[in-house]
């Protein structure tokens, strides 16, 4: 095992996918160890049942960044993305409002609830495309540090301050507004009816352990505003073959430029040797070394598992202790016999070809948030489905269909201990399939198969700690330089030649690829590798 590489990254999820692509592109010799029989971490396209290709966990794609495709000719090795058209809200009293990319389809049926937001609303969408920009020049570049007087990192602060200073006075009031408040006090800035907003503030809570009336949570809504996809801002989509078909692109990207990938390669722990990263050691004891080591696993995982306590100074064990995780989501897949239809509009229409929101009020959401607080899951929870064999029927066999749902709140620490989630686990799906049973008649009677996933699922399988789908809360309190703690956050660690590359980083989660292409870059224009 004499084998030296230039780099060994823990984690085949995408973003570790990317980093290796990148490094191995610009000539280094690089390893992907990944503990599966499957890439993708999260990402991740899966038949766990025959016939049946499930997006196990995440489940659409926008937030990933155009250049990645371009720079890495993810096209020419599979990436393929099938856009959704609409946003579909069921709701209880037999209505509905759907919400589709025309944007004058979109007034009209907004109008049947509140001809003022029907006004409102092409601002509005104009207003945060403009937002969804300057959050590009965030995410798109590593976060400045504020404590050097480097030149790069000065020149990366004027950077980022023209971009502010480009919004004009009005916008940039408008931005501080949205990174201070909560989703649904921004919205109420702009509408006046229950039923668009509170779908629209649903945004500002995914995977984050709060509510829609939160402080903060505006600026997750925002997160979930800037995807591009074929340069159309707020556009969202299905990744062909399930969103793993996003990471075997970057594998096969990867493996064009040379990297190796094994799977079913656990690592057990980093080596370490006078204070500087020098390999791993696989659980089957065998060492691997490099010159450098990069961990795609979350902040938590890679200090105080793969590092060990022993080597953190107090300081930085102290911060990554509290580096806040609290998973709050699970997912439920379905195989169905047969496409399921709502009662509010029955049929095979193009309103269930894109996301469908189980939202049908403020109140709703709050009651929701109110059970997860005290560790329980809700009864009534807020749901996201989708179902992607209308649009990409080679997920299952003829006539038959998968309906992917992401589900929140199901808090990691529930009452009766986390540990305990598997007793609870069948009951949390009795409730996600009650709930929308209550808007598909004869739901029940089309189910082939079910799998339930909980936070502790999430953890235990994918290696997530808590569960978080975002490797960390996208609080205020962890972004840029502080993500994942304010010394440690330009990608590096405390251990030197130790990197890190997952959304545990700036700019944060989803299926973005950001993290691990400015890793990759960072290093490479530091030389550090």
């Amino acid at each position: 095992m004499s084998k030296k590489y230039d780099a060994i990254i823990i984690g085949g999820g995408h973003n570790g996918l990317i980093c290796a692509a990148y490094l191995a592109k610009a000539g280094r010799k690089v390893l992907v160890l990944e503990k599966r029989h499957v890439l993708g971490g999260a990402a991740v396209s899966e038949e766990v049942y025959p016939g049946f290709t499930f997006s196990v966990a995440s489940y659409v794609v926008s937030l990933f960044r155009p250049h990645i495709i371009r720079e890495l000719e993810l096209a020419k090795h599979g990436y393929e993305v099938i856009p959704m058209d609409c946003s579909f809200l069921p709701l209880p009293d037999g209505d509905s409002l759907a919400r589709w990319a025309d944007p004058h389809r979109s007034r009209r049926e907004i109008a049947r609830f509140s001809k003022k937001d029907s006004e409102v609303y092409p601002e509005f969408s104009r207003v945060m495309t403009h937002m969804g920009k300057l959050a590009k020049a965030v995410i798109d570049h590593p976060a400045p540090n504020i404590n050097s007087i480097h030149p790069k990192e000065i020149a990366n602060l004027l950077r980022l301050g023209k971009a502010f200073k480009d919004l004009g006075p009005d916008l940039l009031n408008l931005n501080i507004k949205l990174v201070t408040m909560s989703a649904l006090d921004f919205l109420d800035l702009w509408f006046e009816s229950d039923v668009l907003k509170a779908p629209m503030s649903v945004s500002g809570i995914i995977g984050t352990f709060q509510g829609i009336r939160s402080p903060g949570t505006a600026y997750v809504l925002l997160h979930h505003y800037m995807g591009q996809l074929d340069g159309v801002f707020r556009s969202w989509g299905f990744s062909k073959g399930g969103t793993g078909g996003v990471s075997m692109a970057c594998a096969r990207s990867a493996m064009s430029y040379g990297a190796e990938i094994r799977t079913e390669a656990p690592v057990k722990q980093v080596l370490i040797k006078n204070g500087e990263a020098t390999g791993v050691v696989l659980e089957n004891g065998d060492e691997l070394y490099a010159k450098t080591v990069i961990s795609n696993l979350d902040p938590n995982r890679t200090y105080l598992k793969m590092v060990g306590e022993s080597h953190l100074e107090p300081d930085v064990l102290k911060d990554i202790k509290r580096f806040k995780l609290r998973g709050s989501s699970g997912k439920v897949n379905l195989a169905l016999d047969s496409v399921p239809e709502f009662s509010c509009r029955p049929g095979d229409g193009d309103h269930i070809r894109g996301d469908i929101a189980i939202a049908p009020g403020i109140d709703y959401l709050e009651r929701a948030y109110d059970q997860a607080k005290y560790g329980e899951f809700s009864t009534r929870p807020y749901i996201n489905a989708v179902i992607p064999t209308l649009t990409d029927p080679s997920l299952a066999p003829p006539g038959k269909h998968i309906m992917s749902c992401f589900v929140q709140y199901a808090p990691y620490h529930i009452k009766q201990g986390a540990e305990n989630w598997p007793k609870y686990r069948e009951a949390f799906g009795d409730t996600v399939v009650d709930t929308l049973a209550e808007y598909i008649p004869g739901l029940k009677d089309k189910i082939l198969f079910r799998q339930v996933l909980t936070p502790w699922d999430l953890e235990q399988t994918m290696g997530l700690t808590e569960g978080n789908i975002f490797q960390g809360e996208l609080s205020l309190e962890q972004l840029l330089f502080q993500r994942p703690v304010a010394k440690y956050s330009g990608y590096k660690t405390s251990i030197s030649k130790l990197w890190m590359c997952g959304s545990g980083t700036h700019p944060g989660g989803g299926i973005m690829g950001a993290s691990g292409e400015l890793c990759a870059k960072t290093m490479l224009t530091s030389r550090a590798i």
